[in-house]
C-alpha cells in the first residue's frame, strides 16, 4: 500500500493509537527479522499458508551451490515462538509482547488486499502454565484499542477449539489429520455457506455421514446470548471430557471480560469460529465490523499450546491476538471514516517583510522548542500564495508577523480551518497555540 503524505500521516496515526492502546496493558515492544530460516517458518503453519510463503535466495548463495533456506514472515507468531525459545534465558515469564511489523503473503493481489502489509500483534507467553485469565485480556485490549480507533460498532467472536475437538470425538472424527480438515472447512462457513461446508464435511478427507454433518452444523449453530448459548453447549448430550474443558473455559473468557467492564455488545459467543491455522489448541478470535460485514475478519487470534515446543525443551504456551492493520485501514479510508486532512506540521510561519527573515526563523525556533511541529515558508511572495500552500499542505494554524506588528511587538495567528484569527504578543505567542490545539485535539 502506497500513500500520499496526508494518507501516511493518517496511517502513522492509526498505529500509533494501536501502539498506545497496547502498552497501556503493560504489552513490551519487539522486532524480529524479516527473514526467517525456511525450516523454522514452516514448523507448524498448517492450513493454507505455505502456499502463500515467499522463499528468498540470494544471489551470492547461488552462486556458491548452496541453498538459502529463507522466507519471508507471513505472520509474526511463529517468528515470535523461535525468538521467546532463543532468548528464554533473559526473558521475564508472563512475557508480554507486542510486534508491529510487515509479513509477506502470495495472496491473489485486490482491491484492499497486499501481499505486503502490517500486523499488530500482542501476545504472552507462560513458562510450564499460562492462566485462562490471559485468554480473556486479548479481547479486553482489542475492544479497548478498537474504541479509541473510532472503528464504529463491531464484534469479536469467541470460540474454543477443544470444545470442537471434544464435538468433533462424539461423531467418531477421532484422527487428527480429519479434524484439522473439519476445522478448515468449517472455519470457511461464513464465506462459502452451509451448502459447500456440508459437502466437504461428508466428502473424503473428513468423512461424515450426510447426517452426521448436518447435525454437527447444527450443533455448531446456536444462537442467542452469550448465557444461552453456553448453556446449550453444556446441554448437548454424551460429550466428552475435552468438550467439557473446552465450554468451561469460554465460561471462563466470557466471566473475565464481565469482570474488565467490556460490554456485552462488543463480544460473542460463535461455535463456528475455528481459525484455520494448526497451531491453535484453545480460546480463538475473530473481530468483525459490524457495519462492514464484506470485510470480513479484521483481528484475530488465540490459544497455542505447543508452537515454541519445536524450538525448545520447555513449555512455553501463550495466548495472542493480531490486528490487520493495513487493510483495516484501506477499508476505513475508504469508508470515510478515516480522514487523511492533517499535515504532520502544526503550524506556518509566512514572510511577509524579506527584512525580517532571521525574526521569522526564531519564532519557528521557538515553537518546536515548546514541541509545536513549526515549518517556514522561505519562498516569500504574495500572502495569498502562502496561505494557499498551508491550506494544500494541511497546516491549521499561520503565524503573521509584518512590519506593523514587529513595532507593536506582536504576531498574528490565523486559523485556516476555522478563518479566525488572533493577535497577540510575541511573548504569549507559545501559550495561545498551544491552547488552541489544545481545544481542537490538534
Amino acid at each position: 500500500m502506497e500513500l500520499l503524505p496526508k494518507e501516511q500521516i493518517a496511517f502513522q496515526r492509526f498505529l500509533d493509537t494501536i501502539r498506545r492502546g497496547y502498552e497501556r496493558f503493560g504489552f513490551l515492544p519487539i522486532e524480529t527479522p524479516v527473514f526467517e530460516r525456511l525450516d523454522v517458518l514452516l514448523t507448524k503453519s498448517g492450513g493454507e499458508t505455505e502456499k502463500q510463503v515467499y522463499f528468498v535466495q540470494s544471489t551470492g548463495a547461488k552462486a556458491q551451490g548452496k541453498e538459502a533456506e529463507l522466507a519471508l514472515r507471513f505472520d509474526l507468531t511463529v517468528p515470535l515462538a523461535r525468538y521467546v525459545a532463543q532468548h528464554e534465558g533473559h526473558l521475564v515469564f508472563p512475557f508480554r509482547r507486542y510486534q508491529i511489523q510487515r509479513v509477506y503473503r502470495g495472496e491473489r493481489a485486490q482491491r484492499g488486499r497486499f501481499r505486503e502489509f502490517y500486523q499488530c500483534d500482542i501476545d504472552v507467553i507462560g513458562k510450564d502454565t499460562l492462566p485462562i485469565a490471559y485468554d480473556a485480556e486479548m479481547p479486553a485490549v482489542i475492544a479497548s484499542v478498537f474504541r479509541e480507533l473510532q472503528v464504529g460498532a463491531f464484534t469479536i467472536n469467541l470460540n474454543n477449539r477443544k470444545m470442537l475437538s471434544g464435538l468433533f470425538e462424539s461423531y467418531g472424527l477421532t484422527q487428527p489429520e480429519r479434524q484439522a480438515a473439519a476445522l478448515r472447512e468449517i472455519d470457511k462457513l461464513a464465506k462459502v455457506g452451509k451448502d459447500k461446508v456440508l459437502e466437504a464435511l461428508h466428502g473424503p478427507d473428513v468423512g461424515l455421514a450426510s447426517d452426521e454433518a448436518n447435525r454437527l452444523l447444527a450443533a455448531l449453530s446456536l444462537t442467542g446470548s452469550n448465557a444461552e448459548i453456553l448453556a446449550a453447549l453444556r446441554a448437548i448430550p454424551d460429550t466428552s471430557a475435552l468438550f467439557k474443558e473446552g465450554v468451561d473455559e469460554l465460561q471462563a473468557v466470557v466471566d473475565g471480560l464481565k469482570a474488565m467492564q467490556v460490554p456485552e455488545e462488543n463480544f460473542r459467543l460463535n461455535p463456528t469460529i475455528a481459525r484455520g491455522l494448526d497451531y491453535y489448541t484453545g480460546t480463538v478470535y475473530e473481530t468483525f465490523l459490524n457495519d462492514f460485514p464484506e470485510l470480513g475478519s479484521v483481528c484475530s487470534g488465540g490459544r497455542y499450546g505447543s508452537l515454541a515446543d519445536n524450538y525448545t525443551r520447555s513449555k512455553l504456551p501463550g495466548v495472542g491476538i493480531s490486528i490487520g492493520a493495513t487493510r483495516l485501514f484501506f477499508q476505513l479510508r475508504e469508508a470515510g471514516i478515516i480522514k487523511a486532512d492533517r499535515s504532520i506540521s502544526q503550524a506556518l510561519v509566512t514572510q511577509l517583510d524579506p527584512s525580517l527573515g532571521h525574526e521569522y526563523l526564531g519564532i519557528a525556533s521557538l515553537l518546536r522548542t515548546a514541541g509545536i511541529n513549526t515549518e517556514v515558508y522561505t519562498e516569500g511572495g504574495k500572502f495569498a500564495k502562502q496561505l494557499k500552500y498551508a491550506d494544500r499542505a494541511g497546516i491549521r494554524f499561520a503565524v503573521l508577523m509584518g512590519s506593523d506588528e514587529h513595532a507593536r511587538g506582536t504576531v498574528t495567528v490565523k486559523d485556516l480551518l476555522k478563518g479566525a484569527q488572533h493577535e497577540v504578543p510575541r511573548g504569549e505567542l507559545v501559550t495561545r497555540l498551544q491552547a488552541l490545539l489544545l481545544d481542537d485535539g490538534v
